[in-house]
């Protein structure tokens, strides 16, 4: 079974409201093996709810819509839904009592507006609101369902909970959703692509997903299967020919790279410090979003200027003006110096030009050089990150925790571009 979402509500087009419903809606819907293929959010307008419902019955045989069942004359889903339906809006006089109960035990008088929720759709059943003056609704319709739910979080989630998901299993075929997720580094997201994709592609139960960030690709496996043992059979299977062909770029099954060093530093009683130049601090923060990463991370320094480069790290001014501040064997000095002014068992150090001016012909804006200095000693890349400014920092700071990384594990180094 299929689902699609529908969240009313013109608060949620824009930009201070989240459609967070949804989130919480497709995690319950996936537990029963139900897929959400699509979630739309529609304004308080009743014709183009009216079409959307109408569009969605029919391709899928279910239908959630959130929000819109409020008192007030914005509050459109009853009237679009059952527009939609061909259905008329039926009073139910033993709910409009409970409304008006729930108003006196406030010590509140109902307002006549109210009368609106006491309405429902022509052979809909009323899911009961015990957190708000909204009931739900659930309407079948043959081989589909529609069900309707309030916008509040408070009241949505119980009511699903204890009315919608017993009908729900009563309907839905016995199927389960398990999902494996491999965290890749150092590889571009087509190359990634179009080196797993005749593996996934085989697989008709199988939805793959490839979501990518800078420097940092997520591969998503989505198995629907019969039972959970054939849904893990499966995940293992292709999860097996991921893993061979892309290696030690895996670096995690789902936790980010700063979480997966700290580890690693952290087992082997190692400490890192830093030494940032063109990503301003990005790294550290990195780091140090991690809880407990006090316990391996000494600190660092921000070294902008050659001054800094010099009078922090100790890097040579000699040095700078021989190769100037992008350069490898000044990231190498960086490395170096940091690593022997802090007492760290490691260094990392980043200098480049993130734009979107400052760049040559022999320098572009990109190019960064990134240095990681250890007990087995010092090795320096030089790199070209395509993008705007945040784009080349946030690549510079996800490389260089995948260089220390490949380090403390001793893999092979990430090659970089040849020097200029």
């Amino acid at each position: 079974m299929d689902a699609e979402i529908i969240a009313v509500g013109s608060e949620l087009l824009t930009p201070e409201r989240l459609d967070t419903n949804s989130l919480w809606l497709t995690a319950q819907l996936n537990a029963l093996g139900i897929e959400v293929v699509t979630k739309m959010v529609i304004g308080d307008d009743r014709e183009r709810l009216a079409q959307a419902v109408r569009t969605v019955l029919a391709r899928s045989p279910l239908l959630l819509v959130t929000g819109g069942l409020g008192p007030t004359e914005d509050d459109v889903t009853r009237e679009a839904v059952a527009e939609a339906l061909g259905r008329e809006l039926v009073f139910h006089p033993e709910i409009l009592a409970a409304i008006e109960e729930r108003f006196r035990r406030a010590g509140r008088v109902m307002a006549e507006i109210n009368r609106r929720q006491a309405f429902l759709i022509e052979g809909a059943e009323a899911l009961p609101n015990p957190v708000g003056t909204a009931p739900g609704q659930w309407i079948r319709l043959d081989d589909r369902a529609v069900v309707l739910l309030p916008g509040p979080p408070g009241e949505l989630k119980p009511m699903f909970t204890d009315h919608v998901l017993p009908r729900l299993r009563a309907i839905a075929p016995p199927l389960v959703i398990r999902t494996r997720t491999y965290r890749v580094a150092g590889i571009a997201e087509s190359d990634l692509d179009q080196r797993i994709s005749p593996v996934y592609k085989r697989y008709a139960n199988l939805s793959t997903t490839v979501l990518a960030a800078p420097g940092d690709i997520q591969v998503h496996l989505r198995a629907r299967c019969q039972d959970e043992r054939e849904a893990e059979a499966l995940l293992q299977e292709v999860g097996h020919q991921i893993e061979a062909i892309l290696g030690d770029r895996i670096y995690s099954p789902g936790e980010p790279l700063e979480v997966l060093v700290g580890n690693l530093l952290r087992q082997r009683r190692a400490t890192l410090a830093v030494a940032e130049s063109c990503t301003g601090g990005l790294l550290a923060e990195r780091i140090t979003s991690v809880p407990g990463s006090s316990d391996y991370f000494l600190g660092g320094f921000l070294v902008y200027s050659n001054q800094a480069k010099r009078d922090l790290a100790g890097v040579p001014a000699s040095l700078l003006e021989e190769h100037g501040p992008v350069s490898e064997p000044v990231a190498r000095a960086l490395a170096e110096g940091t690593r022997a002014r802090t007492g760290a068992s490691y260094a990392l150090a980043v200098t480049g030009i993130a734009g979107p001016g400052g760049g040559t012909e022999a320098t572009p804006v990109g190019t960064a050089y990134l240095a990681v200095a250890g007990p087995e000693g010092t090795s320096a890349r030089r790199f070209r990150f395509l993008g705007d400014r945040e784009r080349v920092r946030a690549f510079a700071a996800q490389t260089a925790l995948d260089m220390l990384r490949r380090r403390i594990l001793g893999l092979p180094e990430i090659p970089g571009l040849a020097p200029s």
